[in-house]
Parts: C-alpha cells; structure tokens; sequence
C-alpha cells in the first residue's frame, strides 16, 4: 500500500471508531497489508485485494481469550 491509501484507510478508521489515536502503519516489506494501532497497542493487519480490478480491504483483529473480561 503506498502512503496515499493508508493516509485514507487511517482517516476512515478514525472517523468509523471516533478514536484520533487510531494509526495505520505500514508493515516493513509487506506491500499488501498494512498494521492498524490504537496508541502503541496493536489491534490488527488490514489486507488490500485487488481482485479483477476491484479493490477491497479485509480487517483481520485476533482477540485473545485472557484480554476479554472475566465475567459480566
């Protein structure tokens, strides 16, 4: 992804969540893919398909088991 397409995926992660700490980052020699933040904390790989001329992202978020909360 070049630095124009992450500048719009960022912009459009902040203004979906509200959050301004929200960066997108790209990931050191991946093209394809870039790294969503919330501060210093990862959250995530956001994934660029280009499929017959159609461009489209996939978010993919792994929760872990011990981060979620004990109980309600």
């Amino acid at each position: 992804m070049d630095p124009s397409e992450i500048a719009r995926l960022q912009q459009y992660f902040r203004s979906k969540f509200g959050l301004m700490t929200l960066s997108v980052r790209p990931r050191p020699n991946k093209r394809d893919s870039a790294e969503v933040y919330i501060g210093d904390e990862f959250l995530g790989v956001i994934f660029r398909d280009d499929e017959d001329g159609e461009v489209s992202y996939d978010f993919n978020m792994a929760i872990l088991d011990i981060d979620l909360p004990r109980s309600l």
